[in-house]
C-alpha cells in the first residue's frame, strides 16, 4: 500500500467519522412527529435497517471508532505521486461549463512543465489558480516546482480519476471554468 493511498484511506475515514459522529450523538432520542398525514408505517423500513435496539434487550456489538494518527499525515508522507492516465503532452483546447469552478492547472515534475509553469506564474497568480501536481518523486523537486510560481498554491495529487471525469490525457493544462486550455 502507497503512502499517497494510505493517506487518501485516512482522509476518507476521518471524513466518513465526521460525518457520522452527529447522527450517533442522536441515536437515543425519540423521534418528533411534526406532521402526519396519514399513509403506512415506515417502521417495517427502519426495522430492517437494524437501527434500533429490539425490545428482547439483544446488545449489538458497539462500532469501533477508527483511530486518528498520533501525528497527522504531512505532506512528504504523500509522495511520491503516480498518475499512469496522465502524461506530458498537448492539450487541445475544448470548452466546458463549469460555472463556478476556480482556475486550476495540472502540471507534473517535467520539463514542459517546469518551463509552462514558469511563463504562466503571473497569469495563474492574477487568476487566483491553484495546481496540482500529478506527477512528482519528492519534496524537493515540489519545492522547485513552487519556487517557479510563487503565489500559486501547488499540491501533490493523484490525478487518475481527475483524468477520467475530464477526459484529459496529457499536462500541463489549465482548466476553468469555461474551458481546457494549455
Amino acid at each position: 500500500m502507497t503512502k499517497s493511498h494510505l493517506a487518501h484511506l485516512t482522509f476518507k475515514g476521518l471524513l466518513m467519522l465526521l460525518t457520522i459522529l452527529p447522527l450517533a450523538s442522536r441515536a437515543g432520542v425519540p423521534l418528533i412527529v411534526v406532521e402526519d398525514r396519514g399513509g403506512a408505517s415506515a417502521l417495517p423500513y427502519y426495522e430492517a435497517l437494524n437501527l434500533q435496539p429490539r425490545d428482547n434487550g439483544a446488545a449489538r456489538s458497539p462500532i469501533p471508532m477508527p483511530q486518528v494518527p498520533a501525528t497527522p499525515a504531512d505532506e512528504a508522507a504523500m509522495l511520491p505521486v503516480r498518475s499512469a492516465k496522465l502524461t506530458p503532452g498537448t492539450v487541445a483546447r475544448r470548452v466546458i461549463e463549469a460555472p463556478g469552478l476556480r482556475p486550476f492547472v495540472v502540471i507534473g515534475d517535467d520539463k514542459a512543465s517546469r518551463d509552462w509553469l514558469q511563463r504562466h506564474a503571473g497569469s495563474l497568480h492574477e487568476r487566483g489558480a491553484v495546481g496540482l501536481v500529478v506527477n512528482v518523486e519528492t519534496a524537493q523537486t515540489l519545492a522547485r516546482l513552487r519556487a517557479l510560481a510563487p503565489g500559486v498554491p501547488l499540491a501533490p495529487v493523484a490525478g487518475d480519476d481527475l483524468a477520467e471525469r475530464l477526459g484529459l490525457r496529457h499536462y500541463p493544462a489549465l482548466i476553468t471554468a469555461t474551458g481546457i486550455e494549455q
